[in-house]
């Protein structure tokens, strides 16, 4: 099946991807077709070597199991991924994943979801959570023709080879709803164009859709690697989604934290920062360091309480944000925004570095 990486163009490709990520913070469903109309505004940031999306507050009537989106090249694979799903957690439901036949989409993957619980005795401070991601990553690394797309509860990911509005389609993402919403348009550079390589990227309830390249990659990766992630999928941006799990929930950082430990300040400045600010950032840059991004970036991510846009510290890629009543918008360009946004009180581009975090009302801080 047509799922191996590939680079169709025959060389390296230079562009800048689209991404958006849409909330209404009141809690209110948002429909599918919203996120498809603004990413398909950004249609030429991509090249048909992948699109993707992520949907919070999906899957309301399981919301309490963790919902695992498979990609199968093989089905082959299918009954020895089930087998290690039984061995490891209970499954509680699974069903394919519906398509529509999509003319652009030749011979795609197999797709299923499953949702599942982590057996009571392995539940305890945040075991739970370390068993769903030990699981993920020996699908990814050690079974054959087998990738895990999301694994998140109440969250799914929809994520293929395909122009913005072909991915939509064949997923039928038009019929699924969610409080917050996210989308990328591809536009591979250094890393090949393939079904698992599409954006967003996950672990748990972390989605991430990125456009950039990351110079740090190497350094990034060792550092995840050291904690038992495997980084799999052949791209960048799959190590971001590592070090948001490691840096927010196993060491603790908050939100605003990990943001300045991916984007921290220069030296210099840090330097010319008075006290306490000068000893927080250099204890942030001294600790943690090696998960520094480097390169030109923006990244959305999104989690079951919002969603974060924050981009490099000298503005490589563009960033906007807009906003109308509980309504707010991160978007590679304006127009993405104004798409499903009608006269936005607010259209504004951060700063270097700076993020900008919008929760859900309800949401813990």
């Amino acid at each position: 099946m047509a799922v191996k990486p590939s680079n169709k163009f025959g060389g390296k490709d230079f562009g800048g991807c689209g991404l958006i990520g849409i909330i209404d913070t009141s809690g209110t469903p948002l429909p599918g077709g919203m996120i498809i109309s603004s990413l398909c505004t950004m249609k030429e940031r991509g090249n048909g070597l992948g699109s993707g999306y992520a949907i919070y507050g999906v899957y309301p009537d399981f919301r309490e199991h963790y919902a695992m989106h498979l990609m199968y090249s093989s089905d082959n694979a299918i009954p020895v991924v089930e087998e290690h799903l039984k061995e490891n957690l209970e499954v509680i439901h699974s069903e394919p994943i519906p398509v529509r036949r999509v003319g652009a989409i030749q011979h795609p993957p197999s797709f299923w979801r499953y949702f599942v619980n982590v057996p009571e005795k392995q539940r305890g401070n945040g075991a739970g959570q370390d068993t769903i991601v030990r699981v993920v990553m020996e699908i990814n690394e050690k079974i054959e023709n087998a990738y895990v797309l999301s694994s998140g509860k109440n969250m799914a990911v929809f994520k293929g080879v395909g122009h913005p509005d072909e991915i939509a389609d064949f997923f039928r993402v038009d019929e699924y709803s969610g409080h917050t919403l996210i989308g990328h348009n591809r536009f591979p550079t250094n890393t090949p164009g393939w079904w698992g390589g599409a954006h967003p990227f996950t672990i748990l309830d972390w989605a991430i859709v990125h456009n950039g390249e990351l110079s740090s990659y190497g350094t990034n990766k060792r550092y995840v690697e050291m904690y038992g992630y495997k980084c799999a999928l052949l791209t960048d941006t799959e190590v971001v989604a590592y070090l948001f799990d490691l840096l927010i929930r196993r060491k603790g950082l908050s939100l605003e934290a990990s943001a300045s430990v991916m984007a921290p300040p220069f030296w210099k400045n840090i330097q010319e920062m008075g006290e306490p600010q000068k000893s927080y950032y250099t204890a942030l840059r001294t600790v943690y360091g090696s998960a520094a991004l480097n390169g030109p970036f923006a990244i959305v991510m999104g989690f079951n309480g919002g969603i974060m846009g924050f981009n490099d510290r000298i503005k490589l890629r563009p960033l906007v944000v807009g906003k109308k009543g509980d309504v707010v918008a991160i978007a590679s360009e304006e127009s993405a925004i104004r798409e499903v946004i009608n006269d936005p009180e607010d259209i504004h581009v951060p700063r270097a570095g700076e993020p900008v975090i919008v929760r859900l009302k309800d949401a813990k801080k």
